[in-house]
């Protein structure tokens, strides 16, 4: 790694340790919940509209599968907060949907709706480690506090631009937050590999893999339902 790229990496997972520290003064007031979960959707170019739409579609029918909704009742009794973030290549994050609550079948079959019915507005580059940096940092722009912090990253390839992941996945976790991985086996059978080496980190991190997005939903059910079992009761 030539020394600029090492300073620039350095300088954001040093962003990213500031902006996950703990919130002073009357700005800290927040809900409590028992889990924060940051769903990262991959929306690069090696995702068609088809593909994209069936992450989508996948997350909403996992949220209103019996299992996870029984699941989020029983084991986070002061509910979840989700938000979900498309990204793509450097400087291309968006809050598709923003900092929503969640506790029982009600709230989960609109949260549900409100992620099935989310468009597409990028396609580029693949850029992990900045959308890293930023999912991490969007933690402190809701009001909720949780014992458990995720990233859920879903994508079917490797960086190929913006800054390495290694260095701000090791933020995270220094911060306590868990990232955790969805690797798509769609067009590189070896990108679980690479998820586990330089995306994934933080207590108890994990990766699932879905042989194509036709199986997305049922690796997406099989993550939340690890996530939400993992959140400690309040």
């Amino acid at each position: 790694m030539c020394a600029r790229m090492m300073r620039l990496t350095l300088s954001s997972a040093l962003l990213v340790l500031m902006l996950a520290a703990p919130l002073e003064g009357p700005a800290a007031q927040a809900r409590d919940v028992d889990l924060q979960l940051v769903l990262a959707v991959d929306s690069s170019g090696s995702v068609n509209y088809r593909e994209f739409q069936l992450q989508a579609v996948g997350i909403a029918r996992a949220l209103r599968d019996p299992e996870v909704i029984e699941a989020i009742e029983r084991w986070t009794p002061n509910g979840i907060a989700v938000s979900v973030v498309h990204w793509s290549g450097r400087r291309q994050q968006l809050v598709a949907v923003d900092w929503i609550m969640a506790g029982d079948r009600a709230s989960l079959q609109s949260l549900a709706s409100s992620i099935e019915g989310m468009g597409r507005s990028m396609l580029g580059e693949t850029a992990i480690g900045d959308m890293l940096g930023f999912a991490i940092g969007h933690f402190e722009r809701g009001r909720f506090r949780a014992a458990r912090r995720v990233v859920d990253v879903s994508g079917d390839g490797r960086s190929n631009a913006g800054v390495v992941p290694g260095p701000l996945r090791d933020a995270a976790a220094a911060a306590g937050i868990t990232v955790n991985g969805l690797a798509i086996l769609n067009d590189d059978l070896a990108v679980d590999l690479y998820y586990a080496e330089h995306v994934i980190g933080g207590p108890d991190a994990f990766v699932v893999t879905a042989a194509d997005y036709g199986d997305f939903a049922r690796a997406m059910r099989l993550k939340l339902l690890r996530e939400i079992r993992g959140a400690p009761l309040g």
